[in-house]
């Protein structure tokens, strides 16, 4: 326990989560971890992971991923935040986004202090379709907020999004602070958004507490998460104010901003990989869910040649290696064995692989310990294929190491199951 808590700190605290926020959770799950049991067949390692999971997704408010469409016309977004935060190009991005909903998007430019700010606004706002409103040489941004909402009102604007500063000129950061009281005064958001750059790491709860004491923040967007960064600060900033993260901004582009995902963030800040993400790529390969299950269940039941690796192989070798296809058989991703031979096969290999199945006969296809036995054999398929014999003895090791798999899996599976009955026993 002592060495995964030590583990799950690290991996906090290199994600940028503020570090009283670490020790807090980190006694949370501590606790949990003790006095819960883990389910039969699930490892206590697996079973934390579990908690540690459930506990972050908790503090970002849940699994559900957080409504983003206006339930109000016009609906007026305040967007506040520090300099170089990326609010000008969020206040854009998120104008295409409710745009390409069929929603009529207005922008306010309030920002009077950050030269070129207006201009780059209007040019976003232009690029966009979005209606732009701004008074060039006017001092006041309440004033010009507050006209902003009236004239993009009249106009039809179903969401208006006002971008402000992110400094004072050169004053402190209570005339900033005063600023943002004053416009959220004359104009009374619905939404005061508050705009956070995913590397802003451990002060993202000190900046959030002050911005939200001030105004209070009713979500937040997380910009450049295509950077290194996991985002962690803004956990932070979520666990500090309440607030949920709506969108996050995932590259320069104005279209590259998408709702956020609690289960894939959690997944990044851990270094879990991106399970919603998977998800997508099996959509985009148009390969049903249920389908992979089929066919991993199949592997399981008749066990395996080089037709079914083939047709594998040629199904998911953008996701990675088969072991993707059999964690997603129920009951098998807590069991498949680490460092498998499943887990060692890279995308390059894929292509020489395919080739090389080609080059087999029907024979060799159903039967591949024949092209073991017969070096003619192999010799023949390297050279059909434009490979070399020790390609091919790779791919045979391969098949070996998956043979022997299935058969470590089909036992645990089989065990498991006589232990749901109580017919069996671990030791």
């Amino acid at each position: 326990m002592d060495e995964f808590i030590k583990d799950l700190q690290r991996a906090l605290i290199r994600s940028d989560v503020n570090v009283k926020l670490v020790l807090e959770l980190s006694n949370r799950i501590k606790k949990r971890a003790l006095e819960e049991k883990p389910p039969q067949g699930i490892s206590r390692r697996d079973w934390f992971v579990k908690i540690v999971y459930e506990e972050l997704v908790a503090i970002l408010g849940g699994e559900e991923e957080p409504e983003v469409i206006p339930k109000k016309k016009p609906y007026v977004i305040m967007l506040i935040g520090v300099q170089g935060s990326g609010k000008t190009t969020t206040a854009a991005k998120l104008a295409w986004y409710y745009k390409t909903r069929r929603l009529k998007v207005g922008v306010i430019a309030a920002d009077t202090y950050r030269a070129g700010a207006y201009a780059q606004l209007k040019q976003l706002s232009e690029k966009v379709g979005a209606l732009f409103y701004g008074e060039e040489g006017e001092t006041d941004p309440a004033k010009i907020s507050k006209n902003g909402v009236r004239e993009l009102a009249k106009l039809g604007a179903d969401v208006i999004i006002i971008d402000t500063a992110g400094r004072h000129g050169y004053g402190s950061e209570a005339d900033l602070i005063d600023e943002m009281k004053k416009i959220a005064e004359a104009v009374k958001p619905d939404e005061v958004v508050m705009v956070l750059d995913a590397s802003v790491g451990q002060k993202a709860a000190e900046i959030a507490k002050r911005f939200h004491e001030a105004t209070p923040i009713g979500s937040i967007v997380i910009s450049k998460m295509d950077g290194t960064a996991k985002g962690g600060g803004a956990l932070s900033a979520v666990a500090m104010t309440g607030a949920k993260i709506k969108f996050i901004g995932t590259g320069e582009g104005i279209d590259e901003i998408e709702p956020f995902r609690p289960k894939s963030f959690v997944s990044r800040i851990l270094g879990f990989g991106d399970i919603e993400g998977l998800i997508e790529r099996m959509k985009a390969l148009e390969i049903e869910e249920g389908d992979l299950e089929k066919q991993a269940e199949e592997m399981l039941a008749k066990g395996v040649n080089m037709r079914l690796i083939y047709k594998q192989i040629r199904q998911i070798r953008k996701m990675g290696p088969l072991s993707k296809v059999l964690k997603m058989v129920p009951g098998l991703s807590m069991t498949l064995p680490e460092d498998s031979e499943l887990e060692k096969v890279g995308e390059e290999k894929f292509d020489r692989w395919l080739a090389i199945i080609n080059s087999m006969t029907y024979e060799e296809l159903e039967k591949p310990e024949l092209i073991e036995r017969e070096k003619n054999r192999l010799r023949r398929i390297a050279i059909g294929s434009g490979t070399s014999t020790d390609d091919v003895r790779e791919l045979l090791a391969y098949y070996q190491g998956t043979k022997r798999m299935l058969k470590q899996l089909k036992r645990k599976r089989s065990l498991l199951k006589k232990l749901e009955k109580g017919e069996g026993e671990l030791f």
